[in-house]
């Protein structure tokens, strides 16, 4: 998981260190010779010549007590390498420039003892760019459905093919096995046979599901199921919508008009962590269209890349809340950001 990412922030490590572990600040003494023999400059030279020795000053200083200055031009060729890698493991554009913009400020004028490794200081700057954008807003799953008004309506969206359906059923399994009263709605009636695949997945975990025909209003649909949610006291409703792209106007109408009658309390988008770009835009497209909740990712144990994650939690401005690990009912892991990072930077 996350191989080709994990791969690339080693290489920035490495990189970063070798190319600073012969970096030397320059004399003071010469750029003072220099300055008393040259004629008089102007203003703005005089200025630039000012900072420019105390840059130096201050490079020598650190250089009695065994340290040296990071510059930008110090990071400049590691920062450029790292920014490709992002780019070549699905990090979104946006995403990179925002993460390299981060080093470069935590990095820049940092001091470093000749001993310690550099590589050090920017894996840490790299974590801290990295969990700033997994953090941005947090929402726990588990905590907002204990502390929610009951029922709690949940409606899923994404593509047709990433795996909506089994995150709907992985998730119904998880609340039932944490005492939760779960009914499952039926709201894909657009897709031939996907109420029949969601009402397999429901008798199988023992859940009620609530399903109207094919060609039915899905919004009167999830309506019914949340109306027996309530007479019932169900916890949880778990809407399943058809799946659709961004370019069928009637599908995404459809989604505004559920969003409007049932006025969900989370609306989850799923999609594949290994179609990269392509899901880090439709994620973009659909929060344009209803405004997510959080996403869940599936397939993550195939995902040799890494980059989906950190660019939809970017581009969303809401977190990841799931990644589908496996074709099972319990291979379904809660995101955490220090797991997360911690096995991008496993060596």
């Amino acid at each position: 998981m996350f191989d080709k990412l994990k791969e690339r922030l080693n290489d920035f490590r490495k990189s970063i260190d070798d190319k600073l572990k012969v970096a030397q600040p320059e004399q003071p003494q010469e750029a003072s010779t220099e300055a008393a023999a040259a004629p008089e400059a102007p203003a703005a030279e005089q200025a630039e010549s000012r900072e420019n020795r105390a840059g130096i000053l201050s490079r020598a200083a650190a250089l009695t007590r065994g340290e040296t200055i990071l510059s930008e031009k110090d990071l400049e060729g590691p920062l450029w390498e790292l920014e490709m890698a992002l780019l070549e493991s699905d990090v979104a554009l946006p995403v990179a420039e925002s993460i390299i913009d981060r080093i470069k400020k935590d990095l820049s004028g940092q001091h470093k003892k000749f001993l310690h490794s550099t590589g050090d200081l920017a894996e840490d700057a790299l974590r801290d760019s990295i969990a700033n954008i997994l953090n941005v807003h947090t929402l726990d799953f588990d905590e907002y459905i204990k502390n929610h008004d009951k029922p709690v309506i949940v409606v899923f969206t994404g593509v047709n093919g990433t795996g909506k359906t089994t995150s709907i059923a992985k998730l119904g399994e998880r609340l039932k096995n944490n005492g939760y009263g779960v009914v499952i709605a039926a709201g894909d009636t657009f897709r031939a046979g996907a109420i029949e695949q969601l009402e397999k997945h429901a008798e199988r975990l023992g859940i009620k599901i609530i399903k109207h025909q094919q060609g039915s209003d899905p919004a009167a649909v999830i309506y019914d199921a949340v109306a027996f949610a309530r007479s019932s006291n169900k916890d949880v409703v778990l809407a399943d919508t058809a799946g659709r792209l961004h370019t069928n106007i009637n599908l995404m109408e459809q989604l505004k008009k559920i969003s409007r009658v049932i006025k969900p309390d989370l609306v989850i988008f799923v999609d594949e962590a290994i179609a990269g770009n392509d899901a880090v835009e439709r994620a973009k497209l659909f929060n344009d269209a209803v405004p997510i909740s959080g996403s869940i990712l599936t397939k993550a144990d195939a995902d040799s890349k890494g980059g989906a994650a950190i660019s939809i939690a970017h581009i969303t401005g809401k977190p990841i809340l799931f990644l589908g690990v496996g074709q099972e009912y319990k291979d379904l892991k809660k995101f955490e950001t220090d797991w997360f990072i911690d096995r991008l930077f496993e060596r």
